[in-house]
């Protein structure tokens, strides 16, 4: 077991699994998040960063695995990334430590480095809400909604809140505020983009980068990004796909140890909600049957 405290949040990995748990005073972010639990065959890879204050510790993950990087496509800061942990001077060595032990199973399991084809991990908990600026969004996993505040343009409160269901949404897209320039998280229906700018777009909030819980507004852009139907390929697994990776063709069914690792891994996707019981139920089946 590897743990490393911070005021900045704790990690802590056990061989199987990086279990990472903010700060009290953390990003908006990461608090909106909450406990996140990695497991290794979604890690590409793992570093410290040392600079004369102490160093950050970096997780970085296979490309694909997560669906909040995948709608924040690089644009999260340090401070708002659930994948860094600022250290301090006294605890480098923990954190190296800490590296070496995640480096050792990504050795040992050969974990490749490369992208997934699904996520693997379930993302921010339903219902989900964030955004700022001139309204706030809102995601139950079956509707969008856009309450506007009184900083909004009129074109957008003279029709009330606005509602998307997801059968109407094509893409979801979210950029935060850079310098000068307004950020903004927009959806784009189905019947084609919005040619109007964010500002005067009905569905879409217009984010000015005045607050950091701003930056909350990619958490509802990620849970919508993978639940839409056209990012099917890019869902968590489901109970087939399990119970398909679960035959022997996969491990050998001799492999007790792997397959354990693999009754494990089941379970916290079922306690996570992104295992049904029915689906939860067919996929540990199938891991039973190899053994």
């Amino acid at each position: 077991m590897a743990e490393i405290i911070q005021r900045d949040g704790t990690w802590t990995f056990d061989g199987d699994t990086v279990r990472i748990v903010p700060g009290g005073k953390a990003h908006p972010v990461r608090l909106a998040l909450g406990e996140i639990a990695v497991p290794v065959r979604a890690v590409a890879g793992v570093s410290f960063e040392p600079d004369r204050k102490g160093g950050r510790l970096r997780l970085r993950l296979r490309g694909g695995a997560c669906p909040v990087l995948r709608a924040a496509d690089g644009r999260l800061k340090d401070g708002a990334d659930p994948y860094a942990l600022t250290v301090e001077k006294d605890r480098t060595g923990v954190a190296e430590y800490f590296v070496d032990e995640v480096r050792n199973a990504l050795l040992i399991e050969q974990v490749p480095d490369g992208p997934v084809d699904r996520f693997l991990l379930p993302g921010p908990s339903l219902p989900v809400s964030g955004g700022g600026g001139d309204g706030t969004a809102s995601f139950d996993g079956e509707t969008v909604r856009l309450t506007w505040n009184w900083k909004a343009e009129e074109s957008k409160t003279a029709g009330g809140p606005a509602t998307l269901p997801l059968s109407r949404i094509a893409a979801v897209r979210w950029l935060p505020s850079i310098g000068l320039e307004n950020g903004y998280l927009r959806f784009e229906p189905v019947e084609g983009p919005v040619s109007a700018p964010p500002k005067y777009d009905t569905y879409a909030l217009d984010l000015w980068g005045m607050s950091k819980k701003e930056y909350t507004a990619v958490l509802v852009a990620a849970a919508v990004l993978m639940r839409l139907p056209g990012a099917a390929l890019d869902a968590p697994a489901t109970a087939p796909a399990l119970a398909k990776a679960a035959e022997p063709a996969a491990p050998p069914a001799g492999d007790h140890d792997v397959l354990l690792r693999r009754l494990r891994e089941l379970g916290e996707l079922h306690r996570a909600g992104v295992l049904t019981d029915d689906e939860f139920s067919t996929a540990k089946q199938a891991v039973l049957r190899s053994m």
